[in-house]
């Protein structure tokens, strides 16, 4: 169902009191220290907050954001929101790609487009994707699932299957979305093509003693990240509804968390400007804001501690997998083949965790040879 209604109306008071609220914002006492190791940099922070309540046009991001090809289907009685863009050709491959945390749907637009429509791009109408990207639930546009026992990779199935109606897709994902399609093709091997995915699960169980030194190499590198950079999911899997709290009712602690996760896990550099302009950060931020959905947005991390989640167990169907260097972990190939079975392996020579939006040429490419050699 295409939506009659813009998909985002904010009022001129909610817009007020999202500018007054970042114009009162209490800040903390500084430390006798400045630069980003101990967390999001104050003076960074300081300046996209006064450009947030100042000189940011909101207005003109809401009229891009309505302008995209929303949709809204029912699927038994879960409201899920997607975009679709049609392919060049009529027998497009469908393909639906999944984001993760804490990107939007508004981070895989560009990706999308390229996809849809590559002789706008530099490629050939002949490797057109008809492309669906659902919000996850709980994420901007779409409501959060009603029940915890609902899993989001068969809401994905049937909204391709039975609400779009097609017989046989693709899909893609990073992050979360990685995990989704991981599931999607383990429980629909039958609908889809093949996958592509830009980080994996590991095998259920393995023997230590039947680990490469690679191997080995890597799980120490998950291990040391985990201890450095994972607090933000231990907090999300553990009590996440302890630091919705704070999220929802300060947008500079909202910036602030998230903006730390966009220069960590990007290939910037430390400089977020190389990247990510203020008004992308600005607006991933707003969208989470005036739908009040980061609280929400933190359930997959419980439900997959609480083991409400399934694991991924075996993957038959063909996978790509493509890793950008400055992502959040570099599996060699042998690892991914415990779970998956993997007929394309690609290390990218830049790009990071977003490379939708940082390396949306690199990426389109490599989901287009995937799939081309499949059909």
């Amino acid at each position: 169902m295409v939506p009659a209604d813009p998909v985002l109306a904010v009022t001129d008071a909610e817009l007020d009191e999202l500018r007054s609220r970042l114009a009162r914002t209490r800040w903390p006492t500084r430390w006798p220290m400045n630069g980003w190791d101990a967390g999001t940099d104050p003076g960074e922070l300081e300046r996209l907050v006064t450009r947030w309540a100042s000189d940011y046009d909101w207005r003109a991001h809401e009229t891009a954001i309505n302008a995209l090809p929303h949709h809204f289907a029912d699927i038994a009685g879960t409201p899920v929101h997607y975009l679709r863009f049609d392919g060049e050709r009529p027998d497009s491959l469908p393909i639906v790609l999944t984001n993760g945390w804490p990107s939007t749907v508004l981070e895989l637009v560009g990706l999308a487009r390229r996809l849809a429509t590559p002789s706008e791009h530099g490629g050939s109408a002949e490797d057109s994707f008809t492309v669906v990207v659902p919000s996850l639930p709980g994420f901007g546009f779409s409501p959060q699932r009603p029940s915890l026992m609902d899993q989001t990779h068969d809401l994905w199935h049937r909204l391709m299957r039975e609400e779009l109606g097609f017989t046989r897709y693709g899909a893609h994902g990073g992050d979360l979305g990685a995990g989704i399609t991981s599931r999607l093709a383990e429980a629909h091997p039958e609908a889809l093509v093949g996958i592509h995915l830009m980080a994996v699960a590991g095998p259920p169980t393995h023997d230590p003693a039947s680990l490469t030194a690679e191997e080995r190499a890597h799980l120490d590198s998950v291990a040391d990240w985990s201890a450095r950079e994972g607090a933000y999911q231990h907090q999300q899997s553990t009590r996440p509804l302890t630091l919705g709290y704070g999220l929802a009712d300060s947008p500079a602690g909202l910036l602030a968390w998230m903006v730390e996760k966009y220069r960590a896990w990007s290939d910037c550099g430390g400089d977020l400007s190389s990247r990510f302009s203020d008004d992308f950060l600005l607006t991933q931020a707003s969208l989470y804001w005036f739908t009040n959905t980061v609280s929400t947005s933190f359930r997959p991390y419980y439900e997959y501690g609480e083991r409400l989640t399934r694991r991924v167990e075996r993957v038959d169907v063909p996978t790509a997998v493509a890793l950008f260097p400055a992502d959040l972990a570099q599996p060699p190939r042998s690892w991914a083949e415990r779970t998956y079975n993997v007929t394309r392996y690609t290390k990218m020579p830049r790009g990071g965790h977003f490379a939708a939006h940082e390396e949306p040429e690199l990426l389109a490419h490599d989901l287009t040879e995937f799939f081309r050699s499949l059909h």
